[in-house]
């Protein structure tokens, strides 16, 4: 069964050698990386990654730095890692909306340049909420050129950790209603936003809405997978948020889930292709 993990980082080698100087100059960056233990992967650790576990395609992005200057470094380096792996590593663009006119400036750039999405964009280590204007901005300009847009959001409760911040369901839910043509990939299963599709309004308002699995080892039990898929079964996104967690430890534990042929497919990439088809025909 083909796999497409839908969320994996990767930085410059420049910004590699840098990390600890950075850890010092961005906030949310040293929050993640000040351990050495934490790791930072390249566009060959990450193709590696891949081919041990069987992945197909990886979504890929860069770190979603303050400075908007990084932003654009890591995005030149995941368009080329793209380039050079066509059909394997699938582009999207970091940006800061907090640097308004930078953010859709650059954005566009990436967008004609060959990126299938924007993000990861991280709330609390850029500087803005979900219900800010200069996000605002963003989404129509991303909504206008037929680009999801992947945003942070992380539940509420529960045990603390380093990237675990302010921005949850809530603020992701009135995000969708004041954009509910845009499409949106919520992260880390949108802080449990999932769960309140069970409710029929909310569902209507969240149509444009997918939801990726990144870290769910680290946050959720096993069982959340089959949960989800059986009232969002084309919703769900499989991602592993590598290098944090490799794509072969999670897949091994998800085939110890119970899920049908369908809901398997639909994760490990069905849902993914419907999503992105034209990047993943070689529209790179």
């Amino acid at each position: 069964m083909q796999v497409i993990d839908c969320h994996t980082h990767i930085v410059p080698p420049d910004v590699i050698a840098r990390r600890e100087r950075l850890c010092h100059e961005e906030r949310w960056f040293g929050r993640l990386y000040a351990d050495p233990r934490a790791r930072l992967a390249d566009a060959e650790d990450l193709l590696a990654s891949m081919d041990a576990a069987g992945v197909a395609a990886s979504v890929a992005f860069g770190f979603a730095f303050c400075d908007s200057g990084l932003c654009r470094a890591c995005n030149e380096y995941v368009l080329e890692a793209a380039r050079d792996a066509p059909g394997r590593i699938i582009p999207f663009a970091v940006v800061n909306p907090s640097d308004r006119g930078a953010a859709c400036d650059e954005a566009a750039r990436c967008l004609e340049r060959g990126a299938a999405g924007i993000g990861e964009l991280m709330p609390d280590g850029q500087g803005f909420a979900l219900e800010d204007a200069a996000l605002d901005e963003l989404l129509i300009l991303a909504r206008t050129l037929h680009a999801p847009v992947m945003l942070h959001v992380n539940e509420r409760v529960g045990h603390a950790y380093a990237g675990k911040g302010s921005q949850g369901p809530e603020e992701a839910y009135r995000l969708a209603l004041r954009h509910p043509e845009s499409t949106l990939i919520l992260s880390h299963w949108g802080g449990g936003l999932p769960f309140y599709e069970l409710m029929p309004e909310v569902r209507a308002a969240l149509r444009h809405v997918y939801y990726d699995t990144a870290a769910s080892p680290y946050l959720y039990d096993d069982a959340i997978h089959r949960h989800a898929l059986e009232w969002a079964p084309g919703k769900v996104l499989f991602g592993s948020d590598y290098p944090l967690i490799s794509p072969t430890r999670y897949l091994r534990r998800l085939q110890r889930v119970a899920l049908d042929a369908a809901c398997r497919e639909a994760l490990l990439s069905g849902n993914a292709r419907a999503l992105l088809a034209p990047s993943l025909a070689g529209g790179n």
